[in-house]
């Protein structure tokens, strides 16, 4: 193991596991006081060698770690590689590629939903990885020898994680599915992400036109001010504030102060006149410029028809060792319940073929479910 802490030393490095197929990849980061996640350390390896970068070592530049993110020739193996690559998108503008995401792949040859990496290592090599670094701080510097030998670890166990789950989807000819996950994971339309879509990530329920032009204004406005300061957004405003705020729409700073979930004296803050602000650009909006707003899905009738499809899913989902959570969502479910031609990944692709139709086939009566010897099985109908 290298620790690398100068740009030559990373050059070096990088030219050398460039000429290897395929690489292991992790970072380290922290991101609990910041918008943008701190990038501390970088482990890789090749099949001969590993090294630890040091990405605050003073002077350091990482440009060469980057173009080998970038080398086709390459294929950088992750686990759970989603906010690994936000980093290096944010860093660089670069989105690695190619890919390989050994949490989807064990997703996808049955291994459960979303298994963390020490399990899988567990289940796969026999090893059991050590833990007592994983909420490590990794800004502080020097780092020790316990860290370097726990961070070269993640990265040396990947290999043979990588190894053993790929040999297996070529056995099983699933290796289509995986490179069609990753192709979305590796789009930059995946990392392409607006203040103005901010209002997304909400789970709150908004029920009118004049809430959701609210919510979508202050949620805005709030992801402005959280990556201008490089704060995290509930810093700025928490979430049920924000959705309180949407509900309100309160267009005074007097009104404001009248919100429970809001700290006591806030609408004095600067920060109140930009939310009063927002407010109003909401009530200003053209209803209908607005995205429509989902009605709930409350009869019983549909309720019926997912926890249908939920069976049929569960089904399936053992019958092919296949993590449901991979195949389908609640919400694919909810949608595929109300509308055949759902823009959903469950009727795309390998999921249609391995769960869409059939679900499809049950909603119109073409395929039923029954009980036999204690076990649901389906039924095909005429």
């Amino acid at each position: 193991m290298e620790l690398i802490t100068t740009t030559a030393q990373l050059t070096a490095a990088c030219e050398r596991l460039a000429k290897h197929p395929v690489i292991t990849v992790d970072t380290e980061f922290l991101r609990e006081t910041t918008y943008y996640p701190l990038l501390c350390v970088v482990q890789m390896a090749s099949a001969e060698d590993a090294v630890v970068i040091d990405t605050l070592a003073e002077g350091i530049d990482l440009t060469s770690f980057f173009d080998l993110m970038a080398n086709e020739a390459v294929l950088k193996v992750f686990h759970a590689a989603r906010q690994d690559i936000e980093i290096i998108v944010h860093r660089a503008g670069v989105v690695p590629h190619p890919i390989f995401d050994t949490q989807v792949a064990a997703m996808v040859l049955g291994y459960g939903d979303s298994i963390a990496y020490d399990q899988l290592v567990e289940r796969v090599t026999g090893h059991r990885p050590d833990k007592t670094h994983r909420f490590t701080d990794w800004s502080r510097r020097p780092l020790t020898e316990e860290q370097l030998h726990y961070a070269v670890s993640d990265v040396t166990h990947l290999r043979d994680v990588f190894a053993k789950l790929d040999a297996d989807l070529k056995k099983r000819d699933r290796s289509d599915w995986v490179s069609e996950e990753m192709e979305i994971l590796t789009s930059p339309k995946t990392y392409d992400f607006h203040p103005e879509r901010a209002w997304e990530r909400l789970k709150t329920r908004v029920r009118k036109p004049k809430e959701l032009a609210v919510l979508m204004e202050v949620a805005a406005w709030r992801e402005q001010e959280a990556q201008s300061r490089d704060v995290p957004r509930s810093r700025v405003l928490k979430d049920d504030a924000v959705g309180d705020i949407a509900t309100h729409a309160p267009t005074s700073l007097e009104k404001l102060a009248n919100l429970r979930s809001l700290p006591k004296g806030f609408d004095r803050s600067k920060w109140g006149s930009d939310i009063v602000a927002a407010v109003q650009r909401g009530i200003a909006r053209d209803p209908s410029t607005l995205p429509k707003i989902e009605k709930p899905r409350g009869n019983s009738n549909g309720a019926a028809t997912v926890e249908l499809l939920k069976v049929l899913l569960r089904m399936t989902s053992e019958r092919h060792a296949v993590a449901s959570k991979v195949i389908a969502t609640v919400d694919d479910l909810e949608q595929i319940a109300t509308d055949d031609n759902a823009d959903v990944g469950a009727l795309h692709g390998w999921r249609r073929e391995l769960f869409g139709e059939a679900a499809l086939a049950l909603k119109h009566g073409r395929l039923a479910l029954a009980m036999e010897k204690g076990r649901v099985i389906r039924v095909d109908r005429a």
